[in-house]
């Protein structure tokens, strides 16, 4: 990574621990921050962290992240080698007794935790972002994406920037049955081999 653009990512890291630009970081444990190197020619971007990440404060950590971890695995891409992050950088919840329930952000917090997302794709310059769900998709191209739609296909935003759209792992989690999982598991990593010959 060159050391300009470790600086930068660690200096916005840095300001991003103290961040109260919306009201989430009241029930949150930390900030969650991306990682992974600054010149990776492929930027993956969730919803936000979940319970585990929370607390580990780190990004796609949880059962989501090993279902990620799964799917980059099964495509031929190491992890080390992209730069994964989310759109909001605090875990929205309901606490339930000893238990605290993810809750998605509004259009409020997304666009007041943008500004954060936006250093760190300037300081990274990917070839390409993979939004991973509906939340990410939604705030990265500034549409209402349905999914189903562009899923694996390459969209060129205003500022030149290409994202691609998939689903986010915790789908995966989410499935009634083996068959399902099995199927949207090969989906994903189909979306990420799709991902790896648009970045190239």
């Amino acid at each position: 990574m060159p050391s300009t653009t470790a600086s930068k990512l660690a200096r916005v890291a840095k300001e991003a621990k103290s961040c109260t630009r919306c009201p989430l970081y009241r029930n949150a444990t930390q900030t969650v921050f991306g990682e992974g190197p600054g010149n990776s020619r492929i930027m993956l971007v969730g919803e936000q962290p979940g319970d585990q990440e929370d607390l580990a404060g780190r990004p796609f950590v949880g059962p989501a992240g090993r279902e990620l971890d799964r799917a980059l695995a099964a495509a031929g891409l190491d992890r080390d080698k992209v730069y994964v992050t989310n759109v909001v950088k605090h875990f929205k919840n309901e606490p339930r007794g000893k238990r605290r329930l993810h809750k998605r952000p509004d259009r409020y917090e997304v666009e007041r935790c943008r500004w954060w997302l936006d250093q760190e794709i300037a300081a990274v310059q990917p070839q390409l972002i993979l939004a991973l769900g509906v939340t990410a998709a939604n705030a990265l191209t500034g549409k209402s994406i349905v999914l189903s739609r562009l899923r694996g296909r390459v969209l060129e935003l205003a500022d030149r920037r290409h994202v691609m759209v998939t689903s986010h792992p915790s789908a995966i989690l989410r499935m009634p049955d083996e068959l399902s999982r099995r199927r949207a598991r090969a989906a994903l990593v189909e979306d990420i081999k799709a991902a790896m010959k648009s970045a190239k």
